[in-house]
C-alpha cells in the first residue's frame, strides 16, 4: 500500500470549510503523507473543467486517483468535477440531504451562505486587529481589554494561537513573551502583574523548541538545546510561582491549543 496520496479541496467559495473538514478526516490516517491542494472559487463551467483536467492529470502522474473533498453548491459545476478520476466526496450532500429530510424543507443551496450567516464577522475582525497589535508584547496600551493574555518563551506558539482565537472565535487575545531579562529579575514583566487573572501560559518540550528556533536562527545560542532547556524550565517555574495555569503544546495543533484553552478558561465566542 502506498504511503502518499493527493487530496483536493474544491469549493465555489474559499474552500476553507472543505479543507477544515477534510483535514480532520485525513488526520485519522497518520501513516499516509498527503499532498494537499485547495481549488477555491470554482463558480463557472470553465473553471470546473480546468479543475477536472488538473485532477485527472494528478491521477495519471500519481498512478492512483486523488481524493476530492467538495463543498460545491452549483449543480452544473459539481457534476463536471464529480466526473473526474477521483474519489469524490460531496461534504454538503452527506449532511444537507439528511437535514432536509429531518427538517421537512429544502435547503437554499446558496453559494457563500456560511459567510453571510456570520453576524459576528465584524467583531471577529476587530479581535484579529487587536491580536495583531498586541503581538509579542509590542504594545501594552489597552492590554487590559484582552480576554486572555498568552505568555511563554519565544516560539512556543503564542502568536498563531492568539490569531486563531481571534479569527475563529472573536476572542481578544494578546500575547507576551517571557525573555531572559524577566528570568534574571525573577518576576513577571511589569505590564502583566496587574492582569494576573487574564494570563495563561504555553510551554513546550525543549527538543521541539530547539527544532523550531533552529529554522529561524540556525547555529545560534538562542536555538541551542541547552538554552531552550534553561528558558523552558525558568518560564515554567515563574508561571508556577505566580499560580498561572499553563499548557504543554508540544504535540498539539493550533486548533487543539485554542479549543483546550477556551475549555479550561471558560471563554465563550
Amino acid at each position: 500500500m502506498t504511503n502518499s496520496r493527493t487530496a483536493f479541496f474544491v469549493s465555489d467559495r474559499t474552500g476553507i470549510t472543505a479543507e477544515n473538514l477534510g483535514h480532520s478526516l485525513l488526520s485519522q490516517f497518520d501513516s499516509i503523507k498527503f499532498k494537499l491542494i485547495r481549488l477555491p472559487f470554482l463558480d463557472t463551467l470553465e473553471k470546473a473543467r480546468d479543475a477536472m483536467v488538473q485532477i485527472n492529470d494528478t491521477a495519471l502522474a500519481d498512478g492512483q486517483r486523488p481524493l476530492v473533498f467538495s463543498t460545491l453548491i452549483i449543480p452544473a459545476v459539481r457534476n463536471i468535477v464529480e466526473q473526474s478520476d477521483s474519489l469524490f466526496l460531496d461534504l454538503f450532500e452527506m449532511f444537507i440531504v439528511p437535514l432536509e429530510t429531518e427538517l421537512g424543507i429544502n435547503s437554499s443551496h446558496a453559494v457563500g451562505r456560511s459567510h453571510g450567516a456570520d453576524i459576528n464577522y465584524n467583531s471577529r475582525m476587530d479581535a484579529v486587529n487587536y491580536a495583531m497589535n498586541h503581538d509579542d508584547g509590542g504594545i501594552t496600551k489597552e492590554l487590559d481589554r484582552a480576554d486572555i493574555i498568552l505568555i511563554g518563551v519565544s516560539r512556543c506558539g503564542k502568536t498563531p494561537t492568539s490569531l486563531y482565537l481571534a479569527l475563529q472565535n472573536g476572542i481578544y487575545a494578546a500575547n507576551y513573551p517571557l525573555v531572559p531579562e524577566d528570568f534574571e529579575s525573577g518576576s513577571l514583566p511589569k505590564a502583566l502583574k496587574p492582569l494576573l487573572k487574564k494570563l495563561h501560559g504555553l510551554t513546550i518540550r525543549p527538543e521541539r523548541l530547539q527544532k523550531i528556533r533552529t529554522e529561524r536562527s540556525p547555529n545560534s545560542r538562542y536555538a541551542s538545546l541547552e538554552n531552550c532547556q534553561l528558558e523552558v524550565k525558568q518560564a515554567e517555574n515563574m508561571m508556577q510561582q505566580s499560580h498561572i495555569p499553563f499548557l504543554d503544546v508540544t504535540t498539539m495543533s493550533v486548533e487543539e491549543i485554542a479549543t483546550t484553552i477556551m475549555h479550561q478558561t471558560g471563554l465563550k465566542h
